[in-house]
């Protein structure tokens, strides 16, 4: 796991200090070694720089850049099945200094070119230049595991793996944007390929772009579509036999992530998912794993007595921290450090928390993230499910006039004198999702302001956005939901969460259940053997069961939640006071400062609900994000 920044400068203007300082930003994800290069070329210079976090071949020949015959390569990530490509290009008569994974993609890329992709397995986000031809290609893997970023304005071209590196140089204009601003306040992240600054772009997951540095033409391809094995042909095979080739692929997917020449751990939650992938590795070995949980003190959130005995069930080394609200203040004035465009998921908090338990004893720890976007484990699917069977009991034409009564100011008023909290937000968003498709409820359902809250809440016009959340797909309506899930929450939610928070501390985070052979295998099994009689995750728990009783796992699922709404009312409310001041707001001329005081004065006044803690957290983060970095 490492880090990586670098320009092509069309001006060749840039000072030669400034690749070094947008490389170090980033030494918290490499700080073992650093690796500069700049090419001149005719009309531009080339600069690729590095940070590495040694986990495969520790010796220096591991050091990026690294070069063969024409190309370079920085690269961040684990490609799991280098061996296997290593021995094929071994057939071809390739040689290798090393035993390192990046010297494998440099020599696969050098035989095969972008057919290469097709033979990766793992997680990856790399910059090759190629002086022959005059190219530079930026690659990122399926799932979205490795994030790379890149901007483009006025002839200075900037890529790295995470945005701070942009600061550093001149040519990055940093404007927020209104796209990305509208989006982050829509769902608490911002949506691929959008981020906070105009010009500046996220690598989708599953492309590849190629930048022509004598034409500047940039052409972005697509190489892998999750879409697109949900549209395949649904296997013809019976329930034991999806539960075996299940299982066998996971198991693989597992095993394939042990390999490191570093100690490596697991996060374990006590849920079905970290369960299943530690249950798997430690039934093949004698040596105890390392587990690692974070607990609560607050029982409604605490799932580490839960984890402590599958532990302890399945014979793992465990340890465990229990978070407090002194955690939370120590770490939320660095929140903005560590994701450096808004990014609003409180389980941030005790995701640094776990990463920092673990770095104590390893430096790689696998995660299970993707489980639930996988097998369908979350409750909003099955929400989502019902939603769309009651609506569709509703004739179309009766559409309008239903909407009307929803949104009435007589249906208001009877909603809240029989208490409902927000009662215009949820009447507005139900009445939003009347003649919905399962695409539009996923969109509506998972949006915290509403649109009428949006153009309040901005000092100027913010028109909606087309992402992944407006594809309309033709399959099954789960099949449907999980595949834009994938494209969404999970890779600038779920993904980006993990790897800020691991690589904060210099930990490596890997992820089996996003293989992408088990997600090609999954998507095309019958959605029945994902959710089957209202029993979410059907067929993992079937694999899990093999292994740990079934009286153990089985309660209501939690996900990894924090009680920092309780928080806010005490340790942390000297933040909302300083940063959602009116006055201060209304300096900044983005939102608008009376309705940031409305937000404010309706949660502390006691309707703390669920919704209203998180506009106040979005509104937060923004703004702490918003004095760090602009």
């Amino acid at each position: 796991m490492c880090g990586m920044a670098g320009y092509i400068d069309f001006n060749k203007k840039t000072q030669v200090d400034v690749l070094k300082e947008m490389t170090d930003v980033l030494h918290h994800r490499g700080p073992d070694d650093c690796g500069l290069l700049t090419e001149e070329f005719e009309n531009c210079t080339v600069a690729l720089g590095h940070r590495r976090l040694s986990i495969l071949d520790l010796s220096a020949h591991g050091h990026q850049p690294m070069s063969y015959m024409n190309l370079t390569i920085v690269y961040n990530g684990e490609v799991y099945n280098f061996k296997e490509i290593r021995n094929e290009l071994i057939e071809e008569n390739y040689t290798f200094d090393s035993d390192s994974d990046t010297e494998v993609l440099l020599k696969g890329w050098h035989r095969w070119g972008p057919k290469l992709i097709g033979k990766l397995n793992g997680m990856f986000a790399l910059v090759i230049l190629d002086k022959t031809q005059q190219k530079v290609i930026l690659l990122r893997d399926r799932a979205g595991v490795k994030p790379l970023y890149w901007y483009f304005e006025n002839g200075v071209f900037l890529f790295a793996s995470e945005l701070k590196s942009f600061h550093k140089h001149d040519g990055f204009n940093k404007k927020i944007s209104n796209e990305g601003l509208r989006l982050f306040f829509q769902y608490g992240y911002i949506p691929q390929p959008f981020t906070i600054f105009e010009g500046g772009f996220k690598l989708e997951s599953g492309h590849y772009l190629v930048i022509d540095i004598v034409t500047k033409n940039i052409q972005k391809k697509c190489y892998w579509n999750v879409s697109d094995c949900y549209d395949k042909p649904k296997f013809d095979i019976s329930e034991n036999e999806a539960i075996d080739r299940c299982e066998s692929l996971l198991s693989s997917a597992c095993e394939y992530r042990m390999v490191a020449d570093v100690p490596v751990g697991i996060f374990l939650s006590g849920g079905y998912d970290s369960s299943a992938v530690a249950a798997l590795l430690q039934a093949n070995r004698a040596n105890k794993l390392k587990t690692f949980t974070i607990g609560f003190n607050e029982e409604s959130f605490n799932e580490a007595q839960y984890a402590k005995n599958t532990a302890n069930y399945l014979g793992t080394d465990h340890i465990e921290y229990y978070c407090t609200s002194e955690d939370a203040k120590e770490i939320l004035p660095i929140l903005p450090d560590i994701w450096d465009e808004p990014f609003a998921d409180p389980s941030a908090i005790p995701t640094i928390l776990v990463s920092r338990l673990a770095r104590k004893d390893v430096t790689v720890s696998l995660s299970a993230d993707g489980g639930d976007e996988l097998f369908g484990g979350y409750d909003k699917y099955t929400a989502i499910k019902r939603k769309k069977d009651l609506f569709n009991k509703i004739p179309s034409v009766a559409y309008p006039a239903v909407k009307a009564l929803l949104k009435s100011k007589l249906t208001q008023q009877v909603f809240e004198y029989a208490h409902y909290d927000n009662a215009a937000d949820r009447l507005e968003r139900l009445a939003n999702m009347i003649g919905q498709d399962e695409s539009g409820l996923l969109k509506t359902s998972s949006c915290v302001f509403t649109d009428t809250e949006l153009q309040h809440l901005f000092t100027r016009e913010v028109l909606d956005v087309h992402t992944a959340f407006d594809e309309r797909l033709n399959g099954n309506w789960l099949d449907n939901i999980l595949a834009i899930d994938y494209k969404t929450y999970q890779v600038d939610n779920i993904l980006t969460k993990v790897d800020r928070a691991t690589m904060s501390c210099s930990l490596e985070g890997r992820e089996p259940l996003l293989d992408y052979k088990l997600i090609e295998f999954v998507a095309r099994l019958d959605p029945q053997l994902k959710i089957k009689n209202n029993c979410r995750k059907y067929i993992l728990k079937k694999i899990v069961h093999k292994y740990i009783p079934q009286s153990m796992l089985d309660r209501p699922k939690q996900g990894f939640g924090i009680p920092v709404s309780d928080w806010l009312g005490d340790q942390l409310k000297v933040y909302v006071s300083y940063y959602l001041d009116e006055n201060r707001i209304a300096k900044s001329e983005i939102l608008n400062p009376h309705m940031v005081r409305a937000i404010c004065k309706d949660y502390f006044s006691g309707n703390n609900n669920k919704v209203n803690f998180k506009k106040i957290w979005f509104l937060l983060m923004f703004e702490m994000w918003r004095e760090k970095w602009m």
